[in-house]
């Protein structure tokens, strides 16, 4: 409304597990006991105060979650609307106005504000969550490889000498190049080939450098909307920073990976999505849908 070049706004999506939920409000934040759900909020606070805000820098945001998002009604019709059958519609629709709008309109934004949150549930089991990320990383290169034209595109400026890369690189690629990583890691270490003392620098290198970004989005969390007050939460957050690089981030490489796999050998259904939902005055209620 402040700003007719901006065609459409995400806010930030937060995990909603173990938080007290009535009538569809969220009357007290709180953490799942599940380690996994926790390792999710952790997760989504770094995409979202990091990685959201970083990339609406460059007016690169090619994704706003489909469970919180605002579109201007006219250049939504414009570009002809959601696509039928997309696997991950949500990115898909944001990439092609980023595509189409900004050859009308240079200074066309799809942008992010941080303070508007909406809460939904995250899976809290193996196999739901591995459905999700594979769904995730399917619709991830399905609206990179309709829309490759924007591959280091100078039109586009920023989205399409950095952003689109980046996604190309580390988002589409990145799985492949992080297990084929491990494997052979793992195999020259075992043959001579890498010596112990460099593995040992290595992988505390590589720990140090995920739970400092991990925590600092905690500590941002904290710093700005305070939605975590109590310090058993913070410390069970911060705790999660650093569990989470022993098993959780190899899990959900090994998923994307899979998802990766399944895509090019034709594969591409949405995968069955199971929530729990939350106890409402002993009725049972369910969040947006999982995305």
């Amino acid at each position: 409304m402040e700003n007719e070049n901006i065609v459409a706004v995400g806010g930030t999506v937060r995990i909603a597990n173990g938080c007290k939920v009535n009538q569809g409000y969220v009357e007290d934040v709180g953490l799942s006991k599940s380690w996994l759900a926790r390792f999710q909020v952790v997760e989504y606070l770094r995409a979202f105060l990091f990685g959201r805000n970083g990339f609406d820098f460059f007016n690169g945001i090619l994704i706003i979650s489909g469970a919180f998002s605002c579109f201007r009604r006219d250049a939504l019709v414009s570009v002809g609307g959601y696509l039928t059958g997309s696997i991950g519609e949500d990115m898909e629709i944001v990439v092609r106005l980023h595509k189409e709008l900004r050859k009308i309109n240079k200074k066309t934004k799809v942008t992010f504000i941080p303070d508007p949150v909406c809460w939904t549930e995250a899976p809290e089991t193996f196999k739901t969550l591995a459905s999700q990320r594979k769904r995730w990383q399917k619709g991830t290169i399905e609206s990179i490889r309709l829309h490759k034209s924007l591959f280091f595109n100078l039109r586009y400026k920023w989205l399409g000498v950095l952003v689109f890369p980046y996604y190309v690189f580390f988002e589409v690629l990145g799985p492949f190049v992080e297990i084929s990583g491990y494997i052979v890691f793992l195999i020259s270490l075992f043959l001579g080939i890498v010596p112990l003392n460099f593995a040992i620098v290595f992988f505390t290198a590589a720990f140090l450098y995920g739970t400092v970004l991990s925590t600092l989005a905690v500590c941002l969390e904290e710093l700005s909307f305070k939605k975590y007050v109590r310090p058993k939460e913070l410390i069970l957050l911060i705790l999660s920073a650093l569990l989470e690089n022993f098993g959780y981030r190899q899990l959900t490489a090994w998923w994307r990976f899979r998802g990766l796999l399944e895509y090019i050998i034709g594969k591409r259904s949405w995968g069955k999505m199971e929530k729990k939902g939350f106890e409402n005055n002993g009725e049972k209620s369910y969040s947006p849908a999982m995305r």
